[in-house]
């Protein structure tokens, strides 16, 4: 390798808890390369975003602070300087781009004076040469039409397009180093390698340095060059990537690899065809030509109509108890749509929703009460999903008394039960969801849904927002479920190595129809539409030779009608 551009040496942060110092970061030491990629792997609290916010000393908390170590860039100790001197570093010598874009731009202000703030700051120029600067990083980042598109707004872009922007800003001051703080977690696979395949060639163009800090293994097999994994502030071991993911020697980073979801090697033989007995059994859900329609606000207002987005365009689909079905595709494909109008969440604009035999759209009353004391719903944020105010057990106590299933009596003791259900310890019932790590909160999640004693459940992205290690946990916990309590399972997902891992059937979604659908193992080995198959190459594999493939999105936009 050669000379490194950053070095630290025995970086060590600590926080002053109840009167107490507690580690955080415990005598890290790494160099970076100039043109390398470093990938910072670990699951949540594990010290990577703490790492780096300490670079450019931007810690989450007055109570958290550097007390030991090195930050060597450009012949200066980052370490040592005070707050005047590292606003000169931050953005021009080390940019941040960070996990979510919407809470890191300003929504009041345009795209493209984002972008050029911090080149007025750091660089001097006058308020047109830096709108020029700017539109040229636009245009470098992916926007088509960075002229025009200068004087949007955040909220009129995509999540995707959103990350370009907040890379922009991050590029504005060309600086040495950037740090990509979980860039692609919220975005689709296709976006996802999208937006890696950026990062490697501005890394190619600019020669830039980055620290690319991610749970997933498949994302720094592909993008990095070497790796880096951390637990609890410690680094547990760094090298070359192919020597890290062919021959780990710490047992964490062995567990990581098993834990990753890799797309397994296509088979090329398709699955056994069902049975006869499976024909003749009664769906538990069947969706008639569905159709779920909302104005589109602006448009259509001088040609004597409404207009409307079809979010749900056509859609038939069959499932059977105890099957598990995975629904994939991009967002804006009509996933989240449909779950909502199945459970009678979202109205139905035409067709058909029939539960055990009650049809939504003629026996509306019916068939809502019916759904509402047999599925359930587990969502994407496990967080804001639950009740800050409430405890655990208050919450399960909520849909007991209300489902009137279980008699007032016995409802601590049906709590116990769903905690040990979920793989919780009885004590969670009296904690609150801000003490509990996302993964716990999810399986609190889980058992809410299961209080209902449901005989299906859809699981909305529930697993987006989790390590890799968690996630499988969570996957696990559905299998087991769905094994003791025959559950059937809508699983919403843009991660298909996920899907395919636990799922029976596949649905593939775009722009508000299917466009495929089967067994899971005929789909991914031999994808017959070319959506379905630009899904699967995007997916980030964990073996480092096979090519991120990107510019394979096809966009996913309604459809628009005219009434």
């Amino acid at each position: 390798m050669s000379d490194p551009i950053l070095s630290i040496r025995d970086l060590t942060v600590t926080a002053m808890l109840d009167g107490e110092q507690r580690t955080l970061i415990d005598h890290v030491s790494f160099d970076l390369a100039k043109g390398e990629i470093l990938g910072l792997v670990g699951e949540s609290g594990s010290g990577k975003s703490m790492i780096c916010r300490s670079l450019v000393q931007l810690l989450p908390s007055k109570a958290i602070a550097i007390t030991g170590g090195s930050v060597m860039l450009g012949g200066r100790d980052l370490v040592a300087l005070d707050e005047a001197a590292m606003r000169s570093v931050r953005g021009a010598d080390i940019g941040m781009v960070f996990q979510n874009p919407t809470s890191h731009l300003d929504p009041v202000m345009r795209i493209g004076d984002q972008v050029a703030e911090g080149i007025r700051y750091h660089q001097g120029k006058s308020r047109r040469e830096a709108k020029s600067a700017a539109i040229d990083i636009l245009a470098q980042v992916g926007f088509p039409n960075p002229a025009r598109q200068y004087d949007s707004y955040p909220h009129e872009f995509s999540g995707g397009m959103r990350q370009r922007a907040m890379i922009a800003v991050a590029l504005s001051c060309d600086p040495e180093v950037l740090i990509a703080d979980e860039p692609t977690t919220a975005l689709d696979v296709t976006i996802q390698a999208q937006i890696l395949k950026l990062l490697m060639d501005l890394r190619d163009s600019r020669g830039l340095s980055i620290i690319l800090i991610t749970h997933d293994l498949g994302v720094v097999a592909q993008t990095c060059d070497r790796i880096a994994v951390l637990r609890h502030g410690q680094l547990l071991e760094i090298g070359a990537k192919r020597d890290v993911l062919a021959a780990p020697q710490h047992p964490y980073t062995v567990s990581l690899l098993k834990s990753h979801p890799s797309m397994p090697e296509d088979s090329g033989d398709p699955a056994p065809a069902a049975g006869v007995a499976e024909a003749v059994r009664q769906p538990l859900l069947e969706v008639d030509d569905l159709v779920v329609r909302f104005p589109a606000p602006g448009l259509g207002l001088f040609k004597g109509g409404k207009t409307y987005t079809a979010a749900v365009n056509g859609v038939s689909l069959r499932i059977m108890p105890g099957e598990t079905v995975g629904i994939v595709g991009e967002s804006g494909s009509g996933k989240s749509t449909l779950a909502r109008a199945i459970l009678g969440l979202t109205p139905l604009s035409s067709g058909h929703v029939t539960f055990e035999g009650s049809d939504l759209a003629q026996q509306r009353t019916r068939t809502l009460a019916q759904i509402r004391t047999q599925a359930a719903m587990v969502f994407q944020d496990p967080y804001n999903a639950l009740n800050p105010r409430m405890t655990i057990g208050d919450t399960l106590a909520e849909v007991l008394k209300v489902q009137n299933k279980v008699p007032r009596e016995r409802i601590p003791a049906r709590i116990g039960e769903l905690l040990d259900m979920v793989g919780l310890e009885r004590e969670f019932a009296v904690r609150r969801p801000r003490a509990m790590s996302g993964g716990q909160c999810q399986r609190a999640g889980i058992a809410r849904a299961l209080a209902i004693d449901p005989k299906m459940i859809i699981a909305d992205e529930c697993v987006a927002a989790l390590d890799v290690t968690i996630q499988a946990q969570i996957i696990d916990l559905f299998r087991e479920l769905k094994s003791a309590m025959n559950l059937t399972l809508l699983f919403i997902a843009h991660d298909l190595a996920i899907v395919r891992d636990l799922c029976e059937r596949v649905v593939v979604m775009h722009r508000g129809i299917i466009v495929e659908e089967g067994l899971c193992a005929d789909v991914f080995s031999q994808p017959k539409h070319p959506y379905t198959a630009a899904l699967i190459a995007a997916i980030p594999d964990i073996n480092p030779d096979k090519p991120l493939l990107s510019g394979l999105s096809v966009t996913a936009k309604p459809h628009l009608l005219t009434a």
